[in-house]
């Protein structure tokens, strides 16, 4: 609305509001034996209304008559409680019609006013309460009580809009975030086409459900913007537990949407789709809510007792992002040399997130790597959260640091080779368009403790340029059925969209043979182990199974599992290449052996604790590391392992 046309509209309507008014007094005027006949009232409200001229839509008054179904003694007794507040003359011909101070009416003086009065217009389920219009002060009875307007409606019926003070904090506009990916447009404009469908049973309750907040908000944005709507956010962490105080404020922001024509985005989080209380609360504010609501999850919460509809928001598709790289990167993008495409086969991005790793791109182009910058960047962006059940490993060691047969080497470097290049052969050579199935990249490392498992993960995380995450499973396994598979799900779907390296330490505790049913223990272990081969198969990105026991695992797995690597224990030769790599070149050193050294039976990880125990023992001393301190460290490491030290793994040492 322009401004001069708001102006118009403002000054039509108070004078509209005020000839209404009017029209009140002169009612309760002539029913106290006032002179002023009605017939003179009634033609100064004629000529006041010429102003409706102005008002290209209904005035306030009748806006808010019509959308809460008030009768018309209801009107008239919200413009006696309006009056008081607007007009000094309407205030002293209260105070005078009740023989008293107060100059707020009441209830008996408006049933005396007004013949079509009728007496549930007070009620507590009446309009004027259920929807807070008129508060009932203290009074010996309830007819003689004075009735005030709330604040928020007063201003209204004036035409002044602003968000109700009881509702700050709580709830907020949101702006259009422009323009969609048109596969998340076409979902805005499906549930758009639900509404309409059902606009006259009443909006049904639309519920969107996706990973990304962001993308979820700027959907439900859309679907209200084409439904002609502005939308007001809460989020569920703000909705009362108790019933209640969650209807009242049900009932608050079902005025605030009257009065601001809205909807309303009821924003979940993963963490509430954990809590019980918490989703009890949102079912009971979504089913009690009259205006056209929104609820937006990260996974499907339902339950409701209205009408539902659920809509999946996904990431923009491949060509999407792929667009949305060129289009922000601008000119930029054209000097990549084409590793646009490596970003968009590595991460599943939002355009919001696309756009903040693109940020890195300016700084890089004074100096380092612009493709590396912005790698990194989409790293930070896709990095899952996954609270505890995981931990990411910082990654420093390439293949110089890994000690290992050339056939293992060899493998590493195959799964490193097809990380690289799964969506060129998937996508562009099109073996993806028989089956998804089978397409996740899946290594399994068997070997004893500290022969090199974990550092090879490591490495390959290192040499792909990927965030790599240790699976805690004393976290993820759960003896209550069915937690094992909520926290497997919930690392693989917030670990799919970077792509990231998943280490399962020990995987035999959870990847371990199915069983001959014999209980319904038996049978949701079972399932559990098929949900997590399917899940092993589609997921984007690489999953490493770590394991010292190999024949512990199911031959289904085995199946499915597209490298096996085994580590073995390392002879001598190989110990000795551990043992220069163990002491770093700027440790001061003194007479140490490395040959003599690899004598010691021992895997790499007590190599490097033996090594580091000298260190510190070397420091203490105020010496340089020799072979002494590497005695003393690799007696300690034998006693912890429980093994003897032979005298010939340490003849000559000292």
């Amino acid at each position: 609305m322009r401004l001069d046309t708001q102006y118009a509209w403002t000054a039509a309507n108070q004078a509209y509001l005020m000839a209404a008014i009017a029209q009140v007094r002169s009612r309760i005027e002539e029913s106290a034996g006032n002179v002023q006949s009605i017939e003179r009232a009634f033609a100064e409200l004629d000529g006041d209304l010429g102003h409706s001229a102005f008002l290209d839509s209904p005035p306030a008054i009748e806006q808010l008559c019509a959308e809460l179904e008030l009768s018309s003694f209801e009107r008239a007794v919200l413009l006696a409680c309006a009056g008081v507040e607007l007009d000094a003359a309407f205030a002293r011909s209260c105070a005078e019609a009740q023989h008293q101070q107060s100059p707020n009416p009441t209830f008996a003086l408006l049933l005396a006013a007004f013949q079509d009065a009728h007496w549930d217009a007070v009620s507590p389920a009446g309009p004027l309460r259920q929807w807070r219009l008129i508060e009932v002060g203290a009074g010996s009875t309830l007819v003689t009580s004075p009735l005030r307007i709330d604040e928020r409606i007063l201003h209204f019926l004036t035409g002044t809009s602003y968000l109700d003070q009881r509702l700050d904090g709580l709830l907020c506009s949101i702006h259009d975030p422009g323009q969609l990916p048109a596969s998340q447009l076409d979902v805005a404009r499906y549930g758009a086409d639900l509404w309409a469908a059902h606009a006259n049973q009443g909006r049904i309750l639309l519920e969107l459900n996706g990973a990304d907040q962001h993308t979820r908000q700027a959907v439900a944005v859309n679907t209200c913007r084409i439904a002609g709507l502005p939308v007001l956010r809460i989020s569920a962490t703000a909705l009362p537990a108790r019933h209640g105080e969650n209807y009242a404020l049900t009932r608050l922001i079902d005025r605030e949407c009257i009065l601001a024509t809205s909807a309303v985005l009821l924003d979940a989080s993963t963490e509430d789709a954990h809590d019980p209380e918490r989703l009890s609360a949102v079912r009971l504010f979504a089913d009690s809510l009259h205006a056209p609501l929104i609820v937006a999850a990260p996974q499907r919460i339902g339950g409701y007792l209205r009408e539902s509809a659920y809509l999946e928001v996904g990431k923009p598709r491949t060509d999407e992002q792929r667009r949305a790289w060129h289009a922000i990167l601008g000119p930029l993008a054209a000097s990549l040399n084409g590793h646009v495409d490596a970003l968009v086969e590595q991460f599943n991005l939002t355009e919001e997130q696309i756009r903040l790793s693109a940020l890195h791109a300016a700084p890089a182009q004074t100096g380092g790597d612009t493709f590396d910058a912005i790698w990194n960047a989409c790293r930070v962006q896709a990095r899952p959260q996954l609270d505890g059940l995981a931990q990411r490993v910082e990654t420093s060691t390439g293949w110089d640091g890994l000690v290992l047969p050339e056939p293992q080497m060899e493998t590493l470097r195959a799964i490193s080779t097809q990380v690289r290049n799964r969506w060129h052969v998937y996508h562009s050579w099109g073996f993806a368009k028989s089956s998804l199935r089978g397409l996740g990249i899946t290594a399994l490392f068997a070997g004893v403790s500290g022969t090199g498992k974990t550092t090879a993960a490591e490495v390959l995380a290192y040499e792909l340029k990927l965030d790599l995450y240790r699976i805690d499973l004393s976290q993820v396994v759960s003896k209550y059925i069915g937690e094992t598979e909520k926290s497997l799900r919930r690392i693989f779907d917030a670990a799919e969209d970077g792509g990231s390296l998943l280490f399962f330490d020990e995987a035999d505790a959870l990847f371990g043979k199915r069983t001959e049913v014999k209980d319904s223990h038996d049978r949701y272990a079972n399932i559990e182990v098929s949900y997590l081969l399917q899940r092993m198969e589609q997921y984007r990105g690489l999953a490493v199974l770590a394991t010292n026991m190999k024949q512990a695992l199911d031959a289904a797995f085995l199946r499915r599992i597209r490298f096996v690597v085994h580590f073995p224990f390392p002879d001598a030769a190989m110990r000795e290449q551990i043992w220069r790599r163990a002491l770093p070149s700027e440790a001061p050193t003194e007479g140490v052996d490395m040959k003599q050294l690899a004598r010691l039976c021992v895997a790499g990880g007590n190599i490097r604790n033996i090594a580091l125990g000298a260190a510190f023992l070397a420091v203490k001393a105020g010496q340089p590391i020799r072979m002494l301190h590497l005695l003393e460290s690799a007696r300690s490491e034998y006693l912890k392992i429980e093994k003897p030290l032979t005298e010939a793994e340490i003849r000559g040492w000292v």
